[in-house]
């Protein structure tokens, strides 16, 4: 359970680092969420597309960042949960989820939520509001 007085702006979360996305955790995702757009999962078509391979479904971070989450809350405790993608994540690259404190008042928390890869790139920004008791 998140105590109060144990947070304050600038807390931040443990950081969720994911394995390397593979083509089967491509496969794999676009099973469970119905998302079988062919540039995620055929190389031949994304490359034709002028890609360089194929990349991850956007909701593939955006489920990331809710197991950080769900990690360091009860889901019962999200209040609201929202991203804005901002890049792609291309296959073999290493999500990092992250999180921190923006604010603190009457009993919630403000999160700012983000999805980073290993060169710096961000691909996805959000933010949360948790119940904290």
């Amino acid at each position: 359970m998140i105590e109060l007085q144990e947070l304050a702006v600038g807390t931040e979360l443990p950081a969720l680092e994911v394995a390397p996305i593979s083509r089967t955790t491509l496969a794999l995702f676009a099973g469970a969420s119905g998302d079988h757009n062919p540039v995620h999962l055929d190389s031949d078509l994304a490359k034709s597309a002028g890609l360089d391979d194929v990349f991850a479904q956007g909701m593939l971070s955006m489920a990331y960042l809710g197991r950080l989450l769900t990690g360091w809350v009860p889901q019962e405790r999200i209040r609201s949960f929202q991203v804005r993608f901002a890049a792609i994540t291309p296959v073999h690259a290493r999500p990092t989820c992250t999180g921190v404190v923006s604010a603190v008042h009457d009993g919630l928390a403000s999160l700012d939520l983000s999805v980073t890869l290993a060169d710096g790139t961000v691909t996805l920004t959000g933010s949360a509001v948790v119940a904290l008791d």
